[in-house]
């Protein structure tokens, strides 16, 4: 693996786990086994560079997750897929990683540009999500809505199920938005 990409999925993993603001230039040599100084010569404004890098090709894998759930033939089936998904890496890490682009989104005070690239990927997400709702027969705007409603709601229960070291939140939230999605849809 060539240095770049060891630098980069390094640093997502000790995001996933530690946070931006948990995630040091030493963590991620050591992690990545890469010298401090191949880490400032490949990214040459540190670490503020490498961790948007690596939350863009964070947002890119996981929107690719997200727009293979979408392709499924109903919404119900495109967010068992994605929630599936999120308790895959939640409980498979041990209840200790959870989103990339959530961990980007709360460095706001500290690291605003890396925050703007969590924002910028949770925005192409939920147009992901609204299309494939309009597409379904949703109104634009319910679409729109809905769609961050459930990145909001799935988001938030991967921190709880952290947090509280279950899978509840996520089953919880599953429960919920099918109930919603229901009442959205058109009928067939």
């Amino acid at each position: 693996m060539a240095a770049r990409d060891a630098l980069i999925y390094s640093t997502i993993d000790l995001m996933r786990r530690h946070g931006v603001a948990g995630t040091g230039i030493a963590a991620i040599t050591e992690h990545s086994q890469v010298s401090r100084r191949t880490v400032y010569n490949t990214f040459p404004d540190g670490k503020t560079e490498l961790v948007r890098q690596a939350a863009q090709v964070a947002g890119v894998f996981i929107g690719d997750q997200i727009a293979r759930a979408l392709e499924l033939p109903t919404p119900q089936q495109s967010l068992i897929a994605f929630i599936s998904q999120w308790k895959e890496v939640v409980a498979g890490s041990d209840f200790a990683a959870g989103c990339p682009i959530a961990a980007a989104g709360v460095a706001r005070s500290s690291e605003p540009e890396i925050a703007d690239t969590a924002g910028e990927t949770f925005t192409r997400w939920q147009l992901a999500i609204s299309d494939s709702l309009h597409r379904h027969g949703l109104p634009t705007t319910t679409a729109l809505q809905l769609s961050n409603t459930v990145l909001a709601a799935v988001e938030g229960a991967v921190i709880m199920a952290i947090a509280q070291r279950s899978l509840t939140p996520l089953d919880d939230v599953h429960s919920q938005l099918d109930v919603l999605l229901a009442h959205h849809l058109p009928r067939s």
